[in-house]
């Protein structure tokens, strides 16, 4: 690349870019001794990380792209001798196979799942823990949630998962279940084999010492948990039961309770009602995109579009528009920065944009600029302090100083949200933008030796 100082910075952005290869980069207004780049929006991809669809993996072909599956397991089949926790096995057992692989995870742990086979363990049972039948919901064995033999061993389980997946990349949210049905906090219409406030308070805590980094979810806010700004929720009847005059219902309940703002900090997912993903993007479209948008939900599953069959190209676009709403969906609309860059010198870089989504990016990934190479290598990376989980729904900003340090020469500027498990860029953003192994080109830009 000549550098040549009677070279014009227009004449030198117009042959690094075909030095580069770079086509579709923003048009570029030169004020001096800056510039504004502006860029084109595109729709968000489908596939980003912790939003969108979360189905089953064991209920047929899934039809769309999505990011993060959901696992329900067993307390028996966690811990079925005391002591003898056996996550390796279940994560070599139901992450691993083949549609779960390298996707983000939800889970639940339940004690008592209707209709399905006893899931306390045998060796708690044989400790004395009382089983109640019942014939509600298909039937089944409650334990004594007051048993306390059994709300201390839950506490040394909850620790034990905390200790295991806490810091671990693959685990998007947990679900808080062991008590009630489903584990969703209820035993309705036997209420009174439900956990006292009491003992729903100490797996609250215990959870929430075990997972300072993980985001925490409940069913309902109700009892202690309604208690909690800490708390995500989940509605496992959505859109049905989303939204309505019924003081049961998930927001009336949100709205009692005082919790309509925690999706600011704390996530809102839930499922979609089993087999009725047809009607909800059929007539009752505008209704389910009303229910996802007041709740702020940034996931569906385990039951989602994703695994219906036979779709047909409108229910996929309706899919397609419900997946971009979802979460987070980040489009960059303008940067200001000089013209060119001084190498070990500060620059100031200013970025605006919009959050198109309805919640913001929980995780605490960080933002970073890169210069790379015409070959894509990176030359350096320049971290920013900006806080992406301040992003919340509309304009976003961010306005930094930051320190060049790569050598001169012939640049790409490029943006990542880089994934703290890889270190490389794993958000698309919203833009007719190159994509450089991850990296969003911004503009090419020339490193000039300090003077």
């Amino acid at each position: 690349m000549p550098n040549s100082p009677n070279l014009s910075r227009r004449e030198f952005t117009t042959q690094a870019a075909a030095l580069l290869g770079v086509a579709n980069l923003p048009h570029i207004t030169i004020q001096e001794p800056t510039q504004t780049l502006t860029f084109a929006p595109a729709l968000g991809a489908l596939d980003n990380p912790y939003k969108g669809w979360c189905p089953y993996t064991n209920a047929g072909k899934i039809h769309q792209p999505y990011s993060m599956v959901f696992r329900y397991v067993t307390w028996r089949e966690l811990e079925p001798h005391e002591g003898d926790y056996r996550f390796k096995e279940w994560e070599q057992r139901d992450w691993e196979e083949p549609l779960a692989k390298g996707k983000h995870v939800i889970f639940r742990v339940t004690c008592d799942y209707p209709g399905q086979p006893v899931a306390v363990p045998e060796w708690l049972i044989k400790k004395g823990v009382k089983m109640t039948p019942y014939k509600e919901h298909g039937g089944g064995l409650c334990p004594d949630y007051n048993n306390p033999v059994f709300v201390s061993a839950m506490e040394r389980l909850i620790a034990a998962l905390g200790k295991r997946y806490d810091n671990n990349p693959r685990v998007a949210y947990v679900q808080l279940g062991f008590l009630g049905f489903w584990g969703e906090w209820h035993t309705y219409p036997v209420n009174k084999l439900f956990a006292t406030p009491v003992n729903q308070n100490r797996v609250l805590e215990a959870a929430r010492l075990a997972f300072p980094h993980i985001i925490l979810m409940n069913r309902y806010p109700a009892g202690p948990a309604a208690e909690k700004r800490w708390l995500g929720y989940f509605d496992d009847m959505f859109p049905e039961d989303t939204d309505g005059e019924e003081e049961w219902k998930f927001l009336p309940k949100m709205r009692e309770a005082g919790r309509t703002e925690n999706w600011k900090s704390q996530a809102i997912g839930g499922e979609m009602v089993p087999n009725t993903a047809k009607q909800w993007l059929g007539n009752d479209f505008l209704a389910t995109m009303e229910r996802l948008e007041k709740a702020h939900f940034s996931w569906v599953g385990p039951y989602c579009p994703a695994i219906e069959r036979e779709p047909t190209k409108e229910f996929l676009a309706r899919c397609e528009q419900m997946v971009r709403r979802m979460g987070y969906d980040f489009c960059w609309k303008q940067c200001e920065l000089p013209t060119f860059l001084t190498s070990e010198t500060a620059f100031s870089v200013v970025l605006t944009g919009e959050n198109r989504g309805v919640a913001p990016f929980y995780h605490p990934w960080r933002l970073e600029l890169a210069l790379l190479t015409p070959t894509g290598r990176v030359a350096t990376r320049i971290p920013l302090r900006t806080d992406v989980r301040q992003f919340l729904p509309g304009v976003i900003r961010l306005e930094e100083e930051v320190m060049c340090t790569a050598k001169p020469g012939a640049y790409q500027l490029a943006i990542g949200l880089c994934d703290p498990a890889t270190t490389l860029p794993g958000v698309k953003f919203g833009n007719e933008l190159p994509r450089v192994n991850g990296w969003t080109v911004l503009t090419n830009i020339e490193v000039r030796a300090k003077a």
